[in-house]
């Protein structure tokens, strides 16, 4: 295999925040199923409106960016992006004060 497909400059995150009308029932089941919708496409929740996904290239993100694109809902704000993997290491992640221990990056293997 190829070490530099394991390159933490080369590795992307691709992050999607959004923040969905949830007043009416409608609008509840809308933002559900986005949320369904995103984990179906290998996304996981990060926090409760941020959803992310571990991908091998900028390309394999760029696809993914584009498949969210075809999910987003009629209304609310989304947003993407993709940063690097090394990026996405220099983040400090606490639960309250404390400071949550480091996660290792998934050794994911995708299929199409």
């Amino acid at each position: 295999m190829n070490a530099s497909r394991f390159n933490a400059y080369r590795n992307m995150w691709v992050m999607v925040l959004f923040d969905l009308p949830t007043e009416t029932k409608k609008e509840r089941r809308t933002a559900q199923q986005f949320r369904k919708n995103l984990q179906h496409n290998g996304f996981i929740m990060f926090q409760f409106s941020i959803y992310i996904r571990f991908c091998q290239s900028t390309e394999n993100a760029d696809v993914h960016t584009k498949r969210v694109k075809n999910l987003l809902p009629e209304k609310g704000k989304v947003g993407i992006f993709a940063i690097t993997d090394k990026q996405f290491g220099r983040m400090e992640i606490f639960h309250g004060i404390k400071q949550a221990p480091e996660q290792e990056t998934p050794q994911q293997l995708e299929l199409f």
